[in-house]
């Protein structure tokens, strides 16, 4: 009964950040005007190298991207991507936050996948001095992840398994009801993980 009301009551807090399916619906953004680069040859991906957090972050579809003096910055992608990393990441065709040297904050356009719901990248960060940990915010929930499987880049659709549908199976009796209505507590033991983290 504790593991359900704690299941019920982080469901519902975290319905205010997610979704079933991930954003499809584009926001109008204006990139800000003043746009500055170290280097004008310089990726976004090596932009975020030079900022201490590691390139792997963005896929490589990235079409253009500014950044001002304070930080703000717009990226655009060729289209919407999905890439498997320790948890499946969308990523909308136009990506927003403010990037400092070891974080990424007010970020729009990311999201990952926990259980059937599409959560919220608000926060990305990693440890100074670096460390092998990146910790990425969502909602209040801070995860811990290993950063290594960020550093290399990454194309869309990277270890997103596309699995066919199971086969039919007869339903005699209702058996199917049944096993519709079983609720696997698989996603109480993940929120107790993600609570303890």
């Amino acid at each position: 009964m504790k593991a359900f009301v704690v299941f019920t009551l982080l469901a519902l807090i975290t319905l205010s950040h997610s979704s079933i399916f991930p954003s499809t619906h584009l926001e109008t953004i204006t990139a800000p005007a003043a746009t500055t680069n170290n280097n004008n040859n310089a990726t976004v991906h090596d932009v975020l190298a030079e900022h201490g957090l590691p390139p792997g972050l963005l896929p490589d579809s990235v079409k253009s991207y500014s950044l001002t003096e304070e930080g703000q910055f717009v990226v655009d992608l060729e289209n919407t991507c999905y890439v498997q990393f320790e948890y499946l990441v969308y990523y909308d065709r136009r990506i927003t936050g403010v990037l400092k040297y070891g974080s990424i904050t007010e970020l729009k356009g990311i999201e990952v996948k926990r259980f059937f719901l599409w959560l919220n990248v608000d926060e990305i960060r990693v440890d100074l001095p670096p460390s092998d940990s990146i910790y990425f915010k969502v909602g209040w929930i801070n995860k811990k992840l290993d950063v290594k499987q960020f550093e290399s880049l990454h194309s869309c659709g990277d270890g997103v398994a596309v699995a066919s549908p199971p086969p039919p199976r007869p339903c005699g009796g209702g058996a199917c009801w049944t096993d519709f209505l079983q609720i696997s507590t698989e996603p109480l033991r993940e929120i107790q993980l993600l609570l303890t983290e």
